[in-house]
């Protein structure tokens, strides 16, 4: 996002119980977002190469012409591990 504070919709009243933190932390989740009041709402596994879980809708932020951070992001992650056909390789015969 590049901010320190952003404003999202809340997906649902269904919350992540505070007592599993320490247990998703041990396994390589981090806590990326709280909203004001302190309750999670984004977790990322930073090994990973997109992994990403938010309380919020993004979609309701999207536009063709000005897609949601989440989006270009998961975009932008899929094309930096896309494999480029080699132009030696053989070509698959069609069954």
């Amino acid at each position: 996002y590049g901010r320190t504070e952003i404003w999202e919709r809340h997906r649902h009243r269904f919350e992540i119980n505070p007592t599993y933190l320490d247990r998703f932390r041990a396994h390589g989740l981090q806590v990326t977002g709280r909203s004001s009041d302190g309750r999670v709402e984004a977790l990322e596994l930073p090994d990973h190469p997109f992994f990403i879980g938010v309380q919020y809708h993004p979609e309701f932020l999207s536009r063709p012409e000005s897609p949601h951070p989440l989006y270009v992001a998961l975009v932008q992650a899929a094309l930096s591990r896309k494999e480029v056909p080699r132009l030696d390789a053989p070509t698959p015969a069609l069954a």
